[in-house]
Formats: C-alpha cells, sequence, structure tokens
C-alpha cells in the first residue's frame, strides 16, 4: 500500500486550485463558505450532470469549514481515484476533467444556485449516494465541524431527505468513523452487553 506524504498532499491540493495563500486571504472573509471561492469568480460554462453534481458536492462540502484536511484530501482521492506519477498523487486522469469542472463551478457559484440546479437533476438514489459520501468525508478527520453541519443540513433539505430517513446511514458512518473503541477499553460500546443495531 503507498503511503501519502505530506508532499503529495500538498501536490493533490494544487491540483485541486487550493493554493496556500489563497486559503489565508479567504479565511478572514465573514463568510466562509462563499469567501474561499469569492476570488475565483468566473463562469464555468459546464452543463450540470448528476456526475458533475457529485464531484461539485465533495468540493463545497470540504470548503464548508474554510480548511482542508489531509484526510478530506484522501477522501477525494477514494472517491473520484487516485493515480501516482512521479511520486505524487493526484487524481487519476478519467476524473481530472471532471473535477476541474467542479472546482470552476464552486468558484462561480454560492451553494444554494449549486443545489437548486442540482437536485432536480439526481434520483433518489444518487441523492442518498452525494449525502452519504458528504456525510463520509466531513467525518474523515473524526468530526464533523460546525460550518460542515450546516452545510450538509442544506443539502438534506435540498434533497428533501429527512432525518429520521437518513438516521441509519448515519448511525452506520458515525460508527465506521469512532475508532476510539479500539483505543479505549472502557468505551461504552465495547461493553460485553453491547450489540450495534440500527434505529430503523
Amino acid at each position: 500500500m503507498m503511503k501519502i506524504h505530506d508532499q503529495d498532499i500538498e501536490a493533490v491540493t494544487d491540483a485541486i486550485l487550493y493554493h496556500q495563500r489563497a486559503q489565508q486571504q479567504l479565511l478572514q472573509l465573514e463568510d466562509i463558505t462563499m469567501g474561499l471561492f469569492d476570488l475565483f469568480r468566473s463562469d464555468s460554462g459546464d452543463q450540470m450532470t448528476p456526475h458533475l453534481a457529485f464531484a461539485t458536492s465533495l468540493i463545497y462540502m470540504m470548503g464548508a469549514d474554510g480548511k482542508i484536511d489531509n484526510e478530506e484530501v484522501g477522501q477525494l482521492l477514494t472517491v473520484l481515484g487516485g493515480e501516482e506519477k512521479n511520486g505524487t498523487i493526484g487524481v487519476g486522469a478519467n476524473n481530472q476533467k471532471l473535477l476541474d469542472s467542479a472546482v470552476r463551478y464552486v468558484r462561480a457559484n454560492p451553494v444554494d444556485k449549486f443545489l437548486s440546479e442540482a437536485a432536480p437533476l439526481l434520483s433518489d438514489a444518487q441523492r442518498i449516494c452525494v449525502l452519504l459520501n458528504l456525510l463520509d468525508s466531513s467525518l474523515s478527520n473524526g468530526q464533523a465541524e460546525p460550518e460542515e453541519q450546516a452545510m450538509f443540513n442544506k443539502f438534506m433539505q435540498a434533497f428533501e431527505v429527512t432525518e429520521e430517513r437518513f438516521r441509519p446511514f448515519f448511525q452506520v458512518l458515525v460508527l465506521k468513523h469512532d475508532r476510539s473503541i479500539f483505543t479505549k477499553a472502557d468505551h461504552p460500546n465495547n461493553s460485553p452487553s453491547h450489540q450495534v443495531k440500527l434505529s430503523v
């Protein structure tokens, strides 16, 4: 298994056009979610498709809290397909164009406009798939930041998926990311009487 080094993470970050200097400037803006991309406004010129909506959703979630964690980059590579080239791991050639289109769109459009365009194009299965991947990305560093939670709620509302319906999916992903069960012997979920069950 190939280890991702810091310089590889930096190269991937460059590939998705998040430059360190731009991040520092944009983090000072009041509206971090939109501020991340305000300096780069341009017309993406790409027609929205379900596949583009999927990739674009991930970019919005990655930028929600104003910083990009290594785990989020790793999640993006996992979802879009990573490829090693000259010692650097980047997005696979098949999906580089998709990623470029997603970044262009995010730079040019607020998330609310995106959701109004994307939601009608997506089937129920596609909406759930997007939500699962967004939640997986936001939990990849162990916890979802408040800005990520707010972004996730926007997607749920736009996709007309209730908390009650999504709860079993949520429980599975929270369990997946709760690695403290391996490091804390006294974790409540490690008691002999505890059995994992989903609220259905």
